[in-house]
């Protein structure tokens, strides 16, 4: 499978799909352009099977990738939500933890926009 570039550089490229993971896991829902969302599936996905492992390596793991956000409402960091109720919520499942769901074009450039979301 080939990874998608979006025009940017590796290091450019890398920063957004850490920030768009933290606001998928921060909020359990974001509006991005379709290919974005197909890409952040995977990316998002490993991060919930570090959360259903549980230990200290697999939170050091999660650590080093998102970013370090806190949850206005509950005032727990982005690693705290995931381990302690994301990856919980999905203890009996066997992958697929996203679903992206196609919204219609965005406006300014006619681009096709999607939510990523937890299932």
């Amino acid at each position: 499978m080939w990874n998608r570039k979006f025009g940017r550089t590796a290091d450019h490229r890398k920063a957004m799909l850490r920030n768009l993971a933290t606001s998928v896991i921060l909020y359990g829902r974001v509006e991005t352009t379709e290919a974005k969302a197909k890409d952040m599936r995977s990316v998002v996905d490993k991060l919930i099977t570090l959360g259903k492992k549980g230990d200290l390596a697999a939170r050091r793991q999660a650590a080093a990738y998102i970013r370090n956000a806190v949850d206005e409402e509950t005032g727990k960091t982005v690693v705290q939500k995931l381990f302690d109720e994301v990856a919980p919520k999905y203890k009996e499942r066997n992958g697929g933890y996203t679903r992206v769901v196609k919204t219609g074009t965005r406006r300014g450039d006619a681009a096709p926009m999607a939510y990523i979301e937890l299932v």
